[in-house]
């Protein structure tokens, strides 16, 4: 299954909302249903933001019992046992981006018709539309969108009152001296090189297939290297920054809100070149009819335009759908504006990056040993 969306036009931006969104309380019977739900996700704060926006509102509702199972980081391997047995425990799997991939590819996960089954947007748009580049794949249903990018300390006395307002002040140590942080992956830091050394994004994936091409962008990453902290999990650099130990660093954003609304740290957030990824729902394939129509209802409800922008009250992800956005309010306990955290605010979204998940998949064991052996110099 070819993946729909590389580096197209993003369209989750705002959209203005039509008269008459439907309610929860429209929601209508499901016929010849199961009664129970089995829901593999994350655990943590993100599973617990699914609980609130999605899953305790649709229980009052139906009256079923929903389980949760927090092993998504073994998601493939858990529904390649389950085919293999012959009967999926699981009746939905929460995966990011590649997994899903994986899953369609394998024939692990169904192939799901977004438009025939989940509601269109409030704002009169069909699914396909509402999710824009995030509906990624046949068997994949968009739910959220995180980004990779950059925090940086607001208080450095050596930047003379300035702050990094781009992605290449990244490199400028002239301007903005001090360490950096990293994660210790080619993935993005190789885009993120290019990008600084010129290379036009529509053509990135060109300039990384051509000879030299990774060559020059661990170049670029040379320029800095003995600056770099290297990070491998994503609370690193966050603590990296509240300890003073780097001054700028990548991360996830919901890290960095962590560090800057919850802890008050004088962090603040760059979202330039921000780089977008997807995480969502597929269906393991082989459910009888009763358990696949309950999915099927579950997934209209949680998937809609309002309870896309209600999980925005727990979490700092954004929603995938566009016509959710212009309702993010403020997060449930904190009464912080989520807006301006959001990957999705049509204000951070000036310059973004899509990985091309098809050419990490092709070329990423190649481009790893590359990266692992410049480190090593």
């Amino acid at each position: 299954m070819k993946l729909k969306h590389m580096l197209g036009a993003m369209t989750l931006a705002a959209a203005p909302l039509m008269a008459g969104m439907a309610s929860a309380q429209d929601l209508p019977a499901c016929e010849n249903c199961s009664d129970s739900m089995t829901i593999m996700s994350w655990g943590g704060a993100y599973q617990a933001s699914q609980i609130a926006a999605y899953s305790d509102p649709y229980k009052a509702l139906t009256g079923i019992s929903v389980v949760y199972d927090e092993s998504s980081n073994e998601a493939i391997a858990k529904m390649r046992a389950a085919q293999e047995a012959g009967n999926s425990p699981y009746d939905l799997v929460d995966v990011e981006g590649p997994d899903s991939q994986r899953a369609c590819d394998e024939g692990l996960a169904a192939e799901i018709d977004i438009d025939a089954t989940l509601a269109p947007g409030a704002d009169g748009s069909t699914p396909t539309a509402d999710f824009g580049p995030s509906h990624i794949n046949d068997c994949f249903v968009p739910q959220i969108v995180f980004s990779t990018t950059f925090g940086y300390r607001t208080d450095v006395a050596e930047w003379n009152g300035a702050v990094p307002t781009s992605l290449c002040d990244i490199f400028d140590l002239e301007k903005f001296p001090g360490k950096r942080s990293l994660e210790k992956r080619p993935k993005k830091n190789l885009e993120w090189a290019l990008i600084c050394d010129g290379v036009a994004k529509e053509d990135l994936y060109t300039v990384l297939s051509s000879d030299g091409g990774v060559e020059r962008a661990l170049a670029k990453l040379d320029t800095i290297k003995d600056n770099v902290v290297w990070w491998s999990a994503g609370a690193e650099t966050p603590q990296l920054l509240a300890d003073g130990e780097v001054v700028m660093g990548s991360t996830y954003n919901g890290r960095l809100f962590s560090v800057i609304v919850e802890q008050k740290q004088p962090v603040a957030m760059l979202w330039d070149w921000q780089v977008f990824d997807f995480d969502g729902w597929v269906v393991p394939t082989g459910l009888d009819e009763a358990r696949m129509n309950r999915v099927m209802h579950f997934l209209n409800f949680a998937t809609d335009t309002q309870r896309l922008a209600d999980q925005a009250k727990y979490i700092s992800y954004g929603p995938a759908r566009a016509s959710s956005q212009p309702l993010v309010g403020q997060h449930a306990t904190l009464g912080v504006d989520m807006a301006q955290f959001m990957p999705t605010n049509p204000a951070n979204q000036t310059n973004f990056l899509v990985n091309n998940i098809e050419w990490w998949a092709d070329h990423s064991d190649e481009v790893d040993a590359k990266f692992q052996n410049w480190l090593a110099q």
